[in-house]
């Protein structure tokens, strides 16, 4: 317009509101402070300080994001969820190699920057954080106009932990005849939406508002369920020696994910019938007529981990990952063979 006076705000991104969101959050931040952290919140970058006491330290670092569970979250304009979806994908994922999460950065794009929801995905981050004992260190919130629409957003996250050398879990100490222990989901977690939302919400036409008798709530409640985060129930028994590989199944599902944690010269067998397979991976394969093969390599099943143990073990693995609060199952075994996942009964 000729001899309008353009500001940064009338372009699309108000600063002030970035500022108060600031302050919304700082609170929920704060709340995942643990010993290392220096310094406080609004600084150029975040300080921790490494705990004493290992001898060879080694950190693992992991990145990752929500992906298209994102779209569930705006349709039905509930967003206290995602952040521990976030948080759960990156520090599942290097608790994998037995590292202890130390600290989390986020970064928000938003198409428009409203500060109250950017305050309740921060708290699903804070929460999510708290779960894995990890602070949130820092974070960056961009207000994107004409690239991301006026009530989208993107997250990403990345994860940084710790862990000693001579306990660093890389694959070298599975071997077979060890015992495969499927540590139960919550859910979807955080993979396969494309495909359930095209099935469920575009091919079914179920509503996300729609009470499923066979769920026990309604599909958006089902879709929404945060990602279970295994660092509590899992980090002491690492610690201890119990587990001797550890796989994060994620994109890629149980064909491709416990894969690899496996040395050469190994592969896992998993027994189908050992373990129930949750009602929202029925819905999908019968609605959307999904393969079995196309269902495995795209969902975790209802295991959002596996982990290879001695077999003498089991029993004690799995009492105390119950009296942890997490249902677990002895689903297969380590055998000799090429790095991939044989399924009892064969995918068909």
């Amino acid at each position: 317009m000729k001899g309008k006076k353009w500001t940064y705000k009338l372009a699309g991104v108000d600063i002030e509101a970035g500022n108060r969101a600031v302050e919304l959050m700082r609170e929920h931040v704060r709340s995942t402070f643990r010993p290392g952290v220096l310094g406080d919140i609004g600084r150029f970058g975040g300080f921790f300080a490494l705990p004493p006491g290992y001898k060879e330290p080694v950190l693992v670092a992991g990145a990752d994001g929500v992906g298209t569970k994102l779209k569930i979250a705006f349709l039905l304009d509930r967003h206290d969820t995602v952040g521990q979806d976030l948080v759960a994908m990156c520090v599942n994922d290097i608790l994998t190699h037995g590292a202890e999460p130390l600290f989390f950065l986020d970064y928000l794009a938003v198409g428009k920057l409203h500060p109250p929801k950017v305050a309740q995905i921060v708290a699903g981050v804070a929460a999510g954080c708290r779960l894995a004992g990890c602070a949130l260190l820092g974070g960056e919130t961009a207000e994107m106009p004409g690239f991301y629409g006026p009530d989208e957003y993107d997250l990403a996250g990345f994860a940084v932990g710790i862990v000693e050398r001579e306990n660093l879990l890389d694959g070298s100490l599975v071997r077979p005849g060890q015992a495969v222990i499927g540590l139960a989901s919550s859910g979807l977690h955080s993979n396969g939406y494309s495909l359930a939302r095209r099935v469920l919400l575009e091919e079914a036409r179920l509503g996300l508002r729609d009470q499923i008798p066979l769920l026990g709530c309604t599909l958006g409640e089902e879709l929404l369920k945060p990602t279970f985060i295994y660092v509590r129930s899992l980090l002491p028994l690492i610690r201890e020696g119990f587990v001797k590989g550890l796989a994060h199944i994620t994109g890629g599902g149980l064909v491709e994910n416990p894969p690899r944690m496996l040395p050469e010269g190994t592969a896992i067998r998993l027994y189908r019938d050992r373990w129930p397979v949750p009602p929202i991976f029925r819905l999908i394969e019968e609605v959307g007529q999904v393969t079995a093969p196309e269902m495995y390599r795209t969902f975790n099943m209802g295991l959002g981990m596996v982990a290879a143990v001695e077999k003498e073990k089991v029993p004690e693995v799995l009492r105390r990952l119950e009296a942890a609060g997490v249902t677990a199952y002895l689903v297969g075994e380590v055998v000799e063979g090429e790095r991939k996942v044989e399924f009892i009964p064969p995918l068909k």
